[in-house]
């Protein structure tokens, strides 16, 4: 019985990794989406880019102690690390008075490498999915 039970944490494991890759892919694509927004409507600044922040899910053991059972999402938060990029345009409807405009702290060379990361993560959880089920179905097999 214990053996089933790890191929379904191992299963659950797998799949909350795949819900949280997903959502590092939509923030990735929505960061490259806005990479030319210079004023959001409700703050008027440049979009800043959005990064997604991974936390463990714990769950208890079969020895009773905590072991980490997933990952899940823990929050998004606006990088306030990373400058905005500042391009001398005075013909612009948002330069300032010496002519520059402010930029979002998109890089989307970077946002490209982070999302082939995740997408190469992604992959590699379906393959575990997959793997779980193909050791469940020779489970079954041995016990006809």
């Amino acid at each position: 019985m214990a053996g089933i039970q790890r191929i379904f944490q191992g299963m659950h494991t797998a799949s909350t990794a795949l819900k949280a890759e997903r959502a590092r892919v939509d923030i990735i694509a929505q960061n490259i989406a806005q990479a030319n927004t210079t004023r959001m409507p409700d703050t008027g600044e440049p979009y800043r880019r959005e990064v997604v922040n991974f936390a463990p899910i714990y769950q208890k053991g079969p020895d009773g102690t905590q072991e980490v059972g997933g990952v899940r999402v823990s929050g998004v938060t606006k990088d306030y690390t990373t400058p905005f990029e500042v391009v001398h345009d005075p013909a612009h409807p948002d330069a300032d008075a010496d002519g520059n405009v402010l930029y979002p702290n998109v890089n989307t060379i970077k946002e490209m490498a982070e999302l082939i990361t995740a997408l190469r993560a992604y992959e590699a959880n379906i393959q575990v999915a997959d793997s779980f089920e193909r050791m469940a179905q020779r489970g079954l097999k041995l016990a006809e």
